[in-house]
């Protein structure tokens, strides 16, 4: 990586700004050389009615940090990445608390990706198994 962690982690968060990132309020916090993590709260804006962490904020949340991921593991800023199709299984519910979300590759091509997203909660049980294609394409 050519920039050091506290300034990628800077620069992923700094795009957040006004967009459906901030608004679910996910924050970029860890990064090592092959993951990348975030963190969502789990609060009444993002409850399905019956007060339980919504599906589809999962989502959004694992298709921001893969995409993410994409963007910085590959390391080019002549690209954008956009999501070409995503898959989740939820495996147990939540009402409170942060969750965390944590992007790895499975495979980094350069013109497709495929991203492996576990999205645990505060003791590391998996909330939700998100698998996440993206494409890169050339400015």
């Amino acid at each position: 990586m050519k920039k050091n962690k506290k300034q990628i982690l800077a620069a992923c968060n700094a795009i957040c700004k006004d967009t459906l990132m901030e608004t679910l309020a996910i924050e970029f916090i860890d990064l090592t050389d092959e993951v990348l993590v975030a963190k969502m709260p789990v609060t009444k804006r993002v409850h399905q009615p019956d007060g339980l962490l919504h599906g589809g904020a999962t989502v959004a949340l694992a298709e921001s940090i893969g995409s993410a991921a994409a963007f910085v593991f590959l390391g080019n800023n002549n690209v954008t990445v956009r999501g070409l199709e995503i898959a989740a299984n939820h495996i147990k519910s939540i009402k409170d608390g942060y969750v965390y979300a944590k992007a790895i590759a499975l495979h980094k091509g350069r013109t497709t990706q495929l991203w492996q997203i576990r999205i645990e909660n505060e003791n590391g049980d998996l909330i939700s198994l998100v698998k996440l294609t993206t494409i890169t394409l050339h400015k």
